[in-house]
């Protein structure tokens, strides 16, 4: 699939793809549908893959494109970790590899998760990402994940 899109820093994934007249579909393992493959979806599949293999999150701990309202209007966020006790820990925003980390992009899942109140945020577009710890003393950009 490199070929459609630029390879990720995240290790390759092992996805069910099918082409229809009209797109390239994915098969969303944990939405258990096709989607359509857009770039941003290609980041969100590595991301999840990534999570769930690499950093030990259950699956059953993810949730994908829900509708949250911000400031009256109505968005989705990408993903979200939960912790087990159905809490709200780590709100994920995925980007295409095209679109660059900037201010904009950090700030959009920042507003989001003023819904969430998660400690954590996530951002990437698949070639580089960013980690944020919010609290009540601010926002701290992260290296490293810290273990859950």
């Amino acid at each position: 699939m490199s070929s459609i899109f630029p390879d990720l820093k995240y290790p390759p994934i092992d996805v069910r793809i099918k082409k229809t007249p009209q797109h390239v579909m994915v098969f969303d393992a944990i939405r258990k549908k096709w989607l359509v493959l857009s770039p941003e979806e290609w980041v969100r599949q590595h991301l999840i893959h990534w999570l769930i293999q690499h950093k030990g999150i259950a699956s059953s701990l993810i949730s994908i494109e829900k509708e949250i309202k911000v400031n009256g209007l109505r968005k989705r966020y990408d993903a979200v970790i939960y912790n087990t006790e159905l809490k709200p820990l780590v709100l994920i925003e995925c980007k295409a590899p095209d679109v660059p980390l900037n201010t904009q992009t950090i700030e959009q899942a920042l507003r989001y998760n003023l819904q969430l109140n998660a400690p954590f945020c996530f951002v990437s577009n698949g070639l580089s990402d960013a980690l944020f710890k919010v609290s009540e003393q601010g926002i701290q950009r992260l290296e490293e994940w810290p273990m859950f």
